[in-house]
C-alpha cells in the first residue's frame, strides 16, 4: 500500500450518517471499555504509541480495528506508512507560523499540549483553504464538539484521547444529533376528529435561544408514538406581539420530541437542554432551550387520526388561546397555510402528525446494546464471537410478549 492511498484508506474508514461522513474520528486509549464502546458505535481507527503494538494486536485479535502508531511526530499504520504528521502548538505565534501543505501526509494532526482555553476558531482559520484533513486531540466530548462546530465548518475530524467509555458515548450521541439534523423527517398528515374544551392546566411555554421561521414548530403531544406539529409563536398578531423563539407547546405531562430519536415530558425541559425544531416539509434542526415557563391556562383536547389506521386516535392538549396553532401538511406549489390557530380548529382539518410507531423497539435495541457492553466488560466473551451471540438471543428476550 502506498503512502497516499494508506491515508485515505484510514480516512474512509467511518461510521455512516450524514455527519459523520463529513467528520471523522480516531480514538486514543488504553482502555479495553473504550476501545469496546467505541467498535460498538462504528469506530475503528484507534491511535497507539509505537511501545504499545502488543496492545494493538491483542485488540485485533478479538475485534476489527485500524491501529495506527505515532513515532518521531507522525502516524504511522501498521505496514509503516505515513497517515498525519503531528503538528504540537503550545502558543499562539507556533499557530500562526504552521504550515500546512508542507506535512507530506493527507491528514494533519494538532497537539494543543497544555492550553487552557481552546483556540478552535484560530485553527479552522490556519488550515481554511488547505486540501489535507484536519484533526485535532480532545480530551473531552465538549472539546471534540467545539472542534467540530466552530466557525460553523469545524475540523475534518477529532482525535479523542480518554480512558472512559462514556466520554465515547457522548460524543456518539452528539453526531446522532448532528445526523438527525440533516435529514428529513417523515410527517403525516392527520385528520382532526374530536375538539373538546378541557378545563384549566399547568400549560409550558417554550422559549428558545433560537429564532423560528413560518411553518416551524415542535414536535409535542400526549403519547410519544404520535406527536403534533405546534407552531411557534412568529406569526404577527392582534392580540400579542410576535415571538419567534417561542411555543406554547402544552401542559407539563405531554410529550416533546428532542435530539436522538428521544422525547421527554415538556416538565423536564430546562435551560441548556435541546430540542428539534421540525418545519412544515419534515426539515430540522436542533435548538437550545433558553427559559421555560409553566403557567396554568384554561385547555383545549384536540385528536386526530391517519388515514390508515382509523383504530388509532392521537391526542393533544393545548392552551386555548388564539396564539397557539398546529401546521396543516403543504398542498400544491401555490401558497400555503402555515398555522391553525386551535380557536379556529374545525373536525375534519387537516394537520401533520409524527408516527414514531417504531420507537419502543429502537429503544429495545438501545438498553440491549448497552446491557451487552456491561457483559462484555464483565467476562470473557470475544466481542465478536459470544458477544454477537448473546445479543441475538437477549433481543429475542426482550421483544416477546
Amino acid at each position: 500500500m502506498t503512502m497516499s492511498s494508506a491515508s485515505s484508506d484510514y480516512a474512509s474508514r467511518i461510521s455512516s450518517g450524514a455527519y459523520e461522513k463529513s467528520k471523522r474520528v480516531w480514538i486514543w486509549t488504553q482502555n479495553k471499555q473504550v476501545m469496546t464502546a467505541a467498535v460498538e458505535r462504528g469506530w475503528n481507527n484507534f491511535i497507539f504509541r509505537s511501545e504499545h503494538r502488543e496492545l494493538a494486536n491483542d485488540w485485533s485479535s478479538i475485534a476489527l480495528i485500524y491501529p495506527l502508531f505515532i513515532k518521531e511526530g507522525e502516524v504511522l499504520d501498521d505496514g509503516n506508512n505515513r497517515v498525519a504528521t503531528i503538528f504540537q502548538v503550545s502558543t499562539p505565534e507556533e499557530l500562526q507560523q504552521l504550515q500546512p501543505e508542507n506535512a507530506q501526509a493527507e491528514n494533519i494532526v494538532i497537539d494543543l499540549l497544555d492550553w487552557q482555553i481552546i483556540p478552535a476558531e484560530n485553527i479552522i482559520a490556519a488550515f481554511q483553504g488547505s486540501q489535507k484533513t484536519v484533526f485535532a486531540i480532545s480530551n473531552t466530548p465538549s472539546e471534540a464538539q467545539i472542534f467540530l462546530q466552530a466557525l460553523e465548518q469545524g475540523l475534518g475530524g477529532v482525535v479523542l484521547k480518554v480512558e472512559d467509555a462514556e466520554a465515547v458515548i457522548e460524543l456518539k450521541e452528539y453526531f446522532d444529533r448532528r445526523n438527525e439534523s440533516s435529514n428529513m423527517l417523515s410527517l403525516t398528515k392527520g385528520t382532526v376528529t374530536k375538539i373538546q374544551v378541557a378545563g384549566m392546566g399547568d400549560r409550558v411555554c417554550v422559549d428558545l435561544c433560537s429564532l423560528m421561521k413560518s411553518g416551524q414548530g415542535l414536535l409535542v403531544g400526549s403519547f410519544a408514538r404520535g406527536l403534533f406539529l405546534v407552531h411557534s409563536e412568529c406569526l404577527e398578531s392582534n392580540y400579542i406581539a410576535s415571538r419567534p423563539f417561542r411555543v406554547n407547546a402544552g401542559p407539563v405531562h405531554a410529550y416533546i420530541s428532542i435530539p436522538g430519536g428521544k422525547t421527554c415530558y415538556l416538565s423536564e425541559l430546562k435551560a441548556g437542554k435541546e430540542v428539534m425544531i421540525v418545519d412544515q416539509k419534515g426539515q430540522l434542526r436542533t435548538a437550545i432551550v433558553g427559559r421555560v415557563k409553566i403557567e396554568t391556562r384554561p385547555l383545549i383536547l384536540v385528536e386526530a387520526k391517519i388515514d390508515s389506521d382509523d383504530q388509532m386516535h392521537y391526542s393533544i392538549f393545548l392552551q386555548n388561546a388564539e396564539t397557539v396553532a398546529l401546521v396543516p401538511p403543504c398542498e400544491g406549489s401555490g401558497l400555503q397555510k402555515v398555522a391553525i390557530p386551535v380557536t379556529a380548529l374545525k373536525v375534519g382539518d387537516e394537520v401533520l402528525l409524527r408516527i414514531q410507531a417504531m420507537r419502543r423497539m429502537i429503544a429495545i435495541q438501545q438498553k440491549c446494546s448497552h446491557l451487552c457492553r456491561i457483559l462484555v466488560q464483565e467476562s470473557s466473551f470475544k466481542v465478536q464471537e459470544n458477544h454477537c451471540k448473546f445479543k441475538q438471543v437477549l433481543m429475542k428476550f426482550l421483544t416477546c410478549g
